[in-house]
């Protein structure tokens, strides 16, 4: 058939069945009169089981279905994630104390010191500064707390002896309570669960040290390995500028990282100097406080400075008050120049973008959050800096 658009070609005409019209909507060979339904082999030779019927993707019921499985899948996988946050936690920062530590092995790497034998010697120097500062606080400890135990006589004493605790007792009795409850059975319950709570809690704190350990050892070992894994999965297109960008935000980690190492090092040198100077005792456990509190921002150094200025008031609160003085100039010396100054050529982030990052990864999770921010908020910025802002200019 010739139409305006060029030859038509017709389907071919189904031969015509002995037993039905030559249309072919009559029964088909086989059929017989009263079923009126032909076998599947002579509707459909290739499908023996019948043709399919209609796809059930617009069913209402199986919609709601699926919807219902991907709620509760999801469901499942935030709790699994909130069950193993705490393992999460400690992989975090095993993988950044590693990427820190990388730069001190790349350093003696470049002293032609073979990779092993320099993770090796970087592992060590940690655990040498861990087993330092367990000699120089665990003995003070031990000493103040038995110093405690044997003049608890004599504080009780001169508690009876003060003026107004004696009025008090006279009035509410409560040296008489204080004493009912000590030999009642609920102080010794009471006292052997408090016991065990800080048992379990110094266990888990090693525990968790020595998991961390043992990660940053392994990822230190690795992390070449994991590098390649992780730029493998970007498109090969785009995997170069991946990796130098990749790269560029390990850098400023651990840059990050060593540069908070050199100014928690001054101030625990600069501590112990000063503590030293005015004879005020455990100046060395006091100095490593000072200086392992100070690698936690915004409120690291607070706390160092606040125990150390406790321990000079019970020296004498001449002693006590002139360590308020000292740690607060420090605190502006270290933050206006000595941070600047080291940090400048490790971490290019804005002290805005600082005091954010720091407090939102503190709000999120904790001390682990605050070390984390600063570093994410630089490896945010490095990206929005290269990928995001020249994208919205060629647009």
């Amino acid at each position: 058939m010739l139409t305006s658009a060029g030859p038509l070609v017709l389907p071919p005409t189904p031969p015509a069945d002995p037993g039905g019209p030559a249309s072919g909507y009559g029964p088909a060979r086989g059929a017989t009169a009263s079923s009126g339904a032909a076998p599947p082999s002579a509707v459909a030779p290739n499908l023996p089981f019948g043709r399919p019927g209609r796809s059930m993707s617009n069913n209402p019921f199986v919609f709601g279905f699926t919807a219902a499985l991907g709620v509760l899948t999801a469901w499942w996988l935030v709790q699994a994630v909130a069950s193993a946050s705490s393992v999460l936690i400690l992989i975090v920062v095993s993988l950044f104390l590693a990427i820190g530590l990388n730069p001190a092995v790349e350093f003696l790497q470049r002293r032609n010191v073979p990779r092993a034998i320099a993770i090796t010697i970087v592992f060590l120097g940690v655990i040498l500064v861990f087993v330092v500062f367990g000699l120089a606080v665990v003995p003070p400890l031990t000493t103040q707390s038995s110093q405690f135990v044997d003049q608890l006589p004599q504080y009780v004493q001169e508690l009876q002896n003060n003026p107004v605790i004696r009025d008090l007792d006279q009035r509410f009795q409560l040296l008489e309570k204080l004493q009912t409850y000590v030999t009642s059975g609920d102080f010794g319950t009471q006292m052997f669960g408090g016991v065990l709570g800080i048992g379990t809690v110094l266990i888990g704190a090693v525990f968790n040290s020595l998991t961390v350990l043992v990660l940053t050892l392994y990822f230190l070992g690795s992390l070449k390995s994991l590098k390649r894994m992780a730029y493998r999965l970007v498109p090969r297109t785009r995997r170069t500028r991946a990796t130098l960008l990749g790269d560029q935000i390990i850098d400023s980690i651990g840059g990050y990282v060593a540069g908070n190492l050199i100014i928690s090092l001054i101030a625990g040198v600069t501590t112990f100097v000063f503590l030293s100077i005015m004879q005020v005792p455990y100046a060395l456990a006091l100095a490593l406080i000072v200086a392992l509190t100070d690698l936690i921002p915004l409120v690291g150094a607070f706390i160092g400075a606040g125990v150390a200025s406790l321990v000079g008031f019970f020296v004498s609160p001449t002693v006590g008050i002139v360590c308020l003085v000292f740690f607060t100039i420090y605190q502006q010396i270290e933050n206006y120049w000595i941070a600047p100054a080291v940090m400048k050529s490790s971490v290019d982030v804005p002290p805005l973008a600082t005091i954010v990052g720091a407090l939102l990864g503190g709000a999120l999770l904790g001390v682990v959050g605050a070390l984390l921010g600063i570093p994410m908020a630089a490896a945010i910025l490095l990206i929005l800096r290269e990928v995001v802002l020249p994208r919205q200019e060629r647009a």
